[in-house]
Order: C-alpha cells, then structure tokens, then sequence
C-alpha cells in the first residue's frame, strides 16, 4: 500500500473508488476515537466478499478488529457481534453484489429491528472481484461477461429500497470526496440504530463511470452527481422520497428517522426481566 504500511497489500486497480472510502472510513473512525475517548479497538469492520473486503485493514497504528464473513452475510454477522457485546461500534463494509443481490434479504430484518450497526455499500455497479458480472445495480442494456447481449432488467434503485424497508439513517456519498464521505460515515456511526451509507465508487477495470458521475463539459457530458441542499428535511419520509425522484445520485443525508430506540436497549429491559434458574431449578422445570 505505501512504504509506511508495506504490510498491507489492498490489490485493488488504481484509480479504484475504494480507495477514497478507506480513507473516508479511516478519518470516521479516528475522529470517533478521538472524540469518544475509545481505543480503535472498539470498533469492528465486518466484511463479505468482493473488493470492499479490504476495508477490514484500514489504518497504520492501531487497527479495528476485521472480520471477514460469506458473501451476502455481513448482516447477520454484525447481528451476532452487536448482541454479544453491545457496547462496540459495528460498521459493514459491502460491495453493491454483495450487499444488495444475496444479501438482500437480510437489510428488512435489520431495519425492523433498528439494529445499532452502519453498513457502508460501494457500488461500482459490476461484480469487480470476479470480473465485472453484471449485479443488481448495474444499468439495464449493459453488456457484460454475463449479459453478453445486453442486461434484460431494470437497475435497482437502492436509496428508494432502503427507505422503503424503514431504514432508519440513510445517507448517499462519492468516493472522490473522502472527507464529505467520512462526515457521512460519521454521522451514520452516530445515529442510534441502523445506518446505511451508500457510495458510488466506480470500478476503472468493468464500469469505470467517473466521467458519467462528474460530468465532462468538454464532452457535453452533465453530472449525475448533485448536492442534497442544506433545506432539505431529512427526518420528512415524503421529502426524501422526493428527493429521490429527482433522478441522478444526491450526495449527502437522505433520511434520519427522529430518535428511535435500537434493539440493543430493547433486548437490555427483556433480559433484567428474566429470572435466572441454577442447574435443579432447570431440571424441575422439564419434569412431567
């Protein structure tokens, strides 16, 4: 990676968006250090994989603790950390395939729950790792090695998809601003419950979409990124659905759910109400 940090090789393509989000992640979880008084050590970075799988090794000094899970699973496996100790900050970190195709399932339960987790999702709009399949959020007519002749389904719209589920902090970044991004990130970890920060970070190997995200006037080419203005009510659920049938990506906070308990509080009252049993009193209780 640099000559500071030899010990990690990340082996992702120059100019690759996940750059920009590791550097983005990197300065979140510093400034939470920092401002929490907590070690690194109390954050966890779940992983599934893809290429977004390197983020579990992040800073020189100190590291977070990194967990690579299955594919689709990063959900579930942040669930079980956050139950088992509650009091660390859990952040996944997903790929667009991996997150919203095979993991797709598991973003609902997590919303209903309110589980006190942020999942960071890259969206390259291709499978990078495995050579640029076409996943869930690629554009309907691409070619790819998987859709030889052009992909016959609409691309999925994943800002609408999560406030649809009830996700309860929604925000939309860029890469190529890593300090806006890490704001971001930020925020979500501070959120109390389930916070998604979705970012476009373009792979330049299968879906290099710099040009089409920045804009190009040399080109004609108008950007598809805009800014989410400063009036914009993110605890209004009609106003960010507004929001979003502006077409293109807005960059900033989508939606923030005024206060809501996390599961975590919840499970903490159900658990002073049970009344633990010694070994004979558990015995007793199976007798006929």
């Amino acid at each position: 990676m640099s000559k500071k940090n030899p010990e990690y090789d990340f082996k992702w393509c120059p100019g690759c968006g996940d750059f920009g989000v590791r550097r983005a992640l990197e300065i979140a979880l510093q400034r939470r250090s920092a401002e929490t008084e907590l070690p690194m050590e109390n954050n966890v970075v779940v992983a599934g994989i893809g290429c977004s799988g390197n983020l579990v090794h992040l800073v020189e000094g100190p590291q977070p603790f990194g967990i690579h899970g299955i594919h689709g699973r990063t959900l579930p496996v942040a669930f079980g950390i956050k139950m088992a100790r509650p009091e660390l900050n859990v952040v996944v970190a997903a790929g667009d395939g991996d997150f919203l195709s095979i993991g797709g399932e598991h973003i609902a339960p997590q919303a209903k729950r309110n589980l006190d987790v942020t999942a960071i999702v890259m969206d390259n709009g291709v499978y990078g790792l495995t050579k640029g399949q076409g996943s869930p959020t690629t554009k309907m007519g691409t070619v790819t090695s998987t859709t030889p002749f052009g992909k016959l389904e609409e691309a999925l719209n994943p800002l609408v998809l999560y406030l649809t589920l009830g996700v309860g902090f929604i925000a939309s970044g860029f890469s190529g601003k890593p300090k806006d991004l890490a704001d971001l990130i930020y925020q979500g970890m501070s959120y109390p419950g389930f916070a998604i920060v979705h970012v476009q970070s373009p792979c330049t190997t299968y879906n290099d979409t710099y040009e089409v995200l920045k804009g190009n006037p040399q080109k004609g080419i108008l950007p598809v990124l805009w800014d989410v203005n400063a009036n914009h009510d993110r605890t209004d659920r009609d106003a960010a659905y507004g929001l979003l049938r502006k077409g293109g990506v807005p960059i900033g906070v989508i939606y923030q759910r005024e206060a809501s308990e996390p599961l975590e509080e919840r499970l903490k009252r159900v658990i002073q109400r049970i009344k633990l049993q010694d070994a004979r009193q558990l015995v007793e209780s199976f007798s006929i």
